[in-house]
């Protein structure tokens, strides 16, 4: 298996491979768990197509809290199972599928009482570590120990002395959601899967009762076509109920979405070591180490505004800060926050009003024939719902095939960038006095692309100003730029600044600063015209102005409205194309 670059002719050979072969899968949806899905299947030596509107992770799978983790209040609601199930998952991800992408993290758990609370919470956190090391999975996470307040105060010196009578410290897992997700659509494509992102689902191909394909738009020329398919997955999370209704039948379930907001600050505003999980009157709310930053959430607010642009309200924001400056000595400020992201988590619809009673638990339909959808669950999980979908998908194929399906393997099947990551990890010194950069620098790099660094290093090697750091945004080096436009799907400002790198959320501008000297390196790779380069600068600053005035909006719907100001860059290229170049029905996001 060797790594294909997600690269401009790599897309344009997967979707004329797609539309002139029947495939054995199509996957709609390039979150995780399409994605994921996508893996699965390829690697059952199935032919797959993975499709996505818009790009990689752009929706749930990069606005989640970047944590890998079993839930430890999902045992508070006894539900066993999908905590072991998540523990196990963590520890996969950690050990053996993804170590350059998920790593330990610590959390204090304040105690707020004497006595009784030390021992039901030390009694669950207890549990939660014997699940993780019965799961198989749990040698590389230390287990939790109980703290003073001296004790938590010393891990962090920022919490007020009468927020705490002591603490419980234990460990779970954090992940780079956004580029975990494009690791695995990349390793599908490793494997032989036809991967594009910005090609939306406009219709489901039906033959009587059956679904048999899709109707694609690609969305940067916008030219239609047919995707044949023996099964169709469609993994769209809160777009499930819309893309559903392709199939011209009621779904067996529906998503209800779920709005969680976080908040992004530097790292010096909150002293400490280690990160806090704190009780709410709904939920928990996490304060989260994330190299120099720190991230605050969630909230979990019922959604039914615009699925593509979930807005953060002032009242969002001031939720956080309160719950937050409840057990800080120096209370936070809007001045402190750098960046803010809003997210939708596709919730199995219940009878419960509470958007936090709703299921994380995940469900198959297969109501309609040669259509599998799969939806709920949490991230953590992904593997597992791929894997569930991808076994209805083979039930669906079983008298379609000439042949058996070899059961899912994707346990026993790292992403791109694990193989050799620990080894060159130790080889970090020699790497950087071999590249001219830093020891931290190559240990940065080898955090987000593992084993593939040595491709980031070969572009340095050839164009040495590639080695400089961003003017503006320092942490990311310029190269990483023309690596993500090259070969990790980038074909847009805001794939880069917002996913591929996450410069969006961790400085005060939002990105502005760096989208002339991004949009350059990105114009290189993709062959911009001038009017192209300058129309992706206009769209980020307009987007992050959009995004600004909506998080100063005093509730959903003001807010709502604000955010919808910033258009998405690929129709407002399309409308400015000739109109014979545009599909009859136009092209919409």
């Amino acid at each position: 298996m060797r790594p294909v670059p997600l690269s401009l002719t790599a897309r344009e050979n997967a979707l004329e491979a797609m539309g002139s072969t029947t495939l054995d899968v199509l996957v709609i949806g390039g979150g995780v768990v399409g994605a994921g899905s996508a893996l699965d299947a390829a690697t059952r030596g199935l032919s797959v197509g993975l499709v996505e509107a818009r790009d990689f992770a752009s929706g749930t799978s990069s606005r989640s809290s970047k944590l890998m983790h079993g839930g430890l209040r999902y045992l508070e609601m006894l539900d066993f199972r999908l905590v072991a199930e998540a523990l196990k998952e963590r520890g996969l991800s950690l050990q053996k599928l993804a170590p350059h992408l998920v790593r330990e993290v610590g959390f204090l758990y304040p105690l707020q009482h004497r006595g009784w609370e030390r021992l039901y919470a030390g009694s669950g956190v207890a549990l939660y570590d014997a699940m993780s090391k019965a799961s198989g999975y749990g040698s590389g996470v230390p287990l939790h120990r109980h703290k003073t307040r001296r004790g938590a105060r010393k891990l962090m010196p920022a919490l007020r002395k009468d927020a705490l009578v002591g603490a419980i410290h234990y460990y779970d897992g954090q992940v780079d959601d956004a580029r975990h997700t494009m690791f695995i659509a990349r390793t599908a494509a490793a494997y032989g899967a036809h991967v594009a992102n910005r090609t939306r689902v406009v219709d489901l191909l039906r033959e009587g009762d059956r679904v048999v394909g899709a109707r694609v738009r690609d969305l940067e020329s916008g030219r239609e076509f047919d995707i044949a398919a023996r099964q169709v997955i469609n993994a769209t999370g809160v777009w499930t109920d819309e893309t559903q209704s392709f199939a011209g039948q009621r779904g067996q379930f529906h998503v209800r979405a779920s709005k969680g907001i976080h908040l992004v600050v530097p790292r010096d505003r909150i002293r400490g070591e280690s990160g806090l999980i704190l009780r709410t009157e709904t939920s928990v709310l996490f304060v989260i180490p994330w190299g120099r930053h720190w991230i605050i959430g969630t909230t979990d607010t019922d959604w039914d505004l615009s699925k593509d642009h979930p807005a953060a309200s002032r009242r969002d924001i001031d939720y956080l800060l309160a719950h937050v400056n409840a057990v800080l000595e120096q209370p936070l400020t809007h001045d402190d926050v750098e960046g803010v992201y809003a997210g939708l988590r596709p919730l199995l619809a219940g009878e419960s009003d509470a958007t936090s009673k709703l299921s994380r638990e995940h469900a198959i339909g297969t109501g309609a024939k040669g259509l599998v959808v799969v939806a709920g669950g949490k991230y953590t999980t992904y593997r597992v719902m791929a894997q569930d979908a991808v076994d209805a998908a083979v039930h669906g194929l079983s008298a379609q095939l000439d042949r058996s399906v070899p059961p899912c393997c994707t346990e026993d099947v790292p992403l791109l960038g694990a193989d050799g990551f620990e080894a060159l990890r130790n080889q970090r010194h020699r790497l950087a006095a071999r590249s001219g950069l830093s020891v931290a620098r190559i240990e940065h790099l080898l955090g987000r692309y593992g084993s593939l660094v040595t491709e980031i290093l070969d572009l340095i090697a050839d164009r040495p100003d590639l080695g400089r750091g961003l003017a503006g945004a320092d942490d990311y080096l310029r190269a990483e730029i023309v690596y993500a436009a090259s070969h990790e799907g980038a074909r847009h400002l805001d794939d880069a600044i917002a996913r591929r790198t996450h410069i969006s959320i961790e400085t005060f501008d939002r990105g502005t600063a760096v989208a002339e000297e991004v949009a350059d390196l990105m114009a290189e790779v993709l062959s911009w015209s001038a009017e192209q380069r300058d129309r992706e600068v206009e769209h980020y600053l307009l987007r992050v102005e959009a995004e600004r005035e909506s998080q100063t909006m005093p509730d959903d719907e003001t807010a709502d409205a604000a955010r919808m100001g910033g258009r998405d860059v690929v129709p407002v290229l399309q409308d400015e194309r000739p109109q014979d170049a545009v599909a009859p029905s136009g092209a919409a996001e």
